[in-house]
């Protein structure tokens, strides 16, 4: 047995059905290791369904046949490549459409000749270029349900493809996360429209993905089951600084009240008290900067 099949049989992944199918494509494919889980865990879900699968990426046609073997035979499998040579593999069933994943003029074509899709793989030029504009492009294009998944984002911290810079794939997604978050009544900290489209957005390792679901995007609220209260207190800064600074607002507005300031005062004091706990959490935020 060889070291990498003795990985293989260590990591579990040969059991795996997307692993078989890469494994039986009769032309060249390469794939790192820790894929193949991934892979299962996003699309088993899709396999025998009637769904567009688009995969980014041709080169030597063998994940073509590894995706078509997978999903099974009701799946419409197209592929993208920048490479014109990539159109021989229409002779094999598939659909290939040229052109440049960094090119909006090319998706606006695609999608207007192809119609929704249910899955995009990007396994292209993975450059933040590329990624970026592809995933832009495509949000809008992905039928509720589906998925848009790219690969080798690790390339966001090569040195060779820019890193370090904001304008990553990497620090573009942390952006759609806070994007998503926004959706939340008082959390505007972005005003981007993908968070009509993008209901999710889980993180592997080298792979990002982007689940679509229009239905599901909408903005949060606060609800109440209407059930008898215990009137629990608040106990989330208990043993912090900010309990103490609670606990003296609390006697403050006693004060207050029994003498019945003006609102203006009350104002103030809550505005100060706001300042002061504030200042007193991104003190305490400050712990927190082994993990970053």
């Amino acid at each position: 047995m060889s070291a990498h099949q003795e990985k293989v049989c260590e990591n579990n992944i040969g059991n795996l059905d997307v692993y078989k199918s890469y494994k039986k494509s009769p032309y060249l494919s390469f794939k790192h290791s820790s894929y193949f889980q991934v892979y299962a865990d996003l699309f088993e879900k899709y396999k025998d369904k009637y769904i567009t699968f688009v995969e980014i990426g041709v080169l030597n046609g063998g994940s073509l046949f590894m995706w078509r073997d997978y999903f099974g035979p009701n799946a419409r499998i197209i592929g993208v490549d920048f490479n014109p040579l990539a159109k021989k593999w229409e002779s094999e069933g598939f659909e290939i459409h040229i052109g440049s994943q960094s090119d909006s003029i090319f998706w606006e074509r695609f999608f207007n000749a192809v119609g929704p899709v249910d899955i995009v793989l990007d396994d292209g030029g993975h450059t933040f270029e590329q990624q970026i504009i592809t995933v832009h492009n495509c949000i809008p294009n992905i039928n509720d349900e589906g998925l848009i998944v790219v690969e080798d984002t690790h390339t966001s911290y090569f040195k060779s493809f820019g890193y370090p810079s904001k304008y990553s794939f990497i620090e573009w997604t942390k952006k759609l996360i806070d994007n998503i978050n926004s959706r939340f009544p008082s959390v505007k900290v972005s005003v981007l429209q993908y968070n009509k489209y993008i209901y999710s957005i889980t993180a592997f390792e080298s792979i990002i993905s982007f689940k679509i679901n229009r239905k599901k995007c909408f903005e949060n609220e606060s609800t109440s089951n209407d059930g008898i209260t215990s009137n629990a207190a608040d106990f989330r800064y208990e043993g912090s600084k900010i309990a103490n600074i609670n606990i003296f607002e609390q006697r403050i507005s006693k004060i207050l009240n029994w003498l019945k300031y003006i609102s203006i005062i009350k104002l103030i004091k809550n505005k100060l008290f706001e300042s002061v706990k504030i200042l007193l959490t991104k003190k305490e935020l400050i712990k927190l900067k082994r993990f970053f």
